[in-house]
């Protein structure tokens, strides 16, 4: 069977936190640990969420509204060593949201598919998780706050699209933040939102979305329109 547009192979970014595994719980107590080691009132839980997607130095100083003096170099490394302690701690590091293993095996099993993922966790955090989910193997590139600038900047999704050999008119980034739609179309990319995450749907339509989901289950049909193309069984 063949492609019904072109022979390029399509390629689907997904951000990590809030849209694959649900991480609320471990940032939420990482920042409070984070703050408290300053003796600084952590803002409020909404607040923190709202700036997950972020890496950490941009995420410090958004919460910190620029006041003067305010400790962004030692409240990530704190909030790194809280983090990790709290990862050897848990019974179970952050989950998959429902839905989210089958929809990456899915795709992956599709000839037409190639698999990335952009965020703003560290290439050592990520590749902990995704390992963990045993999920790692299905990213053909995988871009993070280490490699490119901060979300909303288009960098990520640059370098992927470099990295994977895929045009912008090829690419959708899939994410649950304003920063995440806002960095696609920054990279002439489709966006999809999804709605389990940290930031309300209305936000996501106002930043550019293309199609908000609720489901994992509808991805592959979201895709599918954006791309003009049908799916297209692996080659065996």
């Amino acid at each position: 069977m063949r492609m019904t547009m072109n022979s390029r192979r399509k390629l689907v970014i997904f951000d990590c936190d809030g849209t694959l595994v649900d991480s609320q719980h471990m940032i939420c107590a990482a920042m409070q640990q984070a703050f408290l080691d300053h003796s600084i009132d952590c803002p409020p839980r909404e607040k923190v969420l709202s700036i997950v997607g972020l890496s950490l130095r941009e995420s410090f100083e958004r919460l910190g509204e620029g006041a003067r003096g305010f400790p962004v170099d030692t409240l990530i490394d704190r909030y790194k060593v809280a983090f990790f302690m709290l990862r050897e701690t848990q019974v179970e590091m952050e989950p998959l949201y429902p839905g989210a293993r089958e929809a990456i095996e899915n795709l992956a099993g599709r000839a037409d598919m190639l698999l990335g993922v952009a965020t703003g966790k560290s290439q050592r955090g990520v590749r902990m998780v995704l390992g963990h989910h045993g999920l790692l193997d299905h990213f053909s590139t995988i871009k993070t706050a280490d490699d490119a600038p901060s979300k909303p900047h288009p960098g990520m999704v640059l370098e992927a699209m470099r990295e994977a050999g895929s045009l912008p008119g090829d690419t959708v980034v899939v994410g649950d933040t304003t920063y995440d739609i806002e960095m696609a179309r920054a990279a002439g990319a489709f966006a999809v939102g999804v709605s389990w995450g940290y930031h309300p749907v209305a936000e996501l339509h106002a930043a550019g979305a293309n199609e908000v989901i609720g489901d994992f289950r509808l991805l592959p049909s979201a895709l599918d329109r954006m791309f003009g193309m049908t799916a297209v069984p692996a080659a065996q």
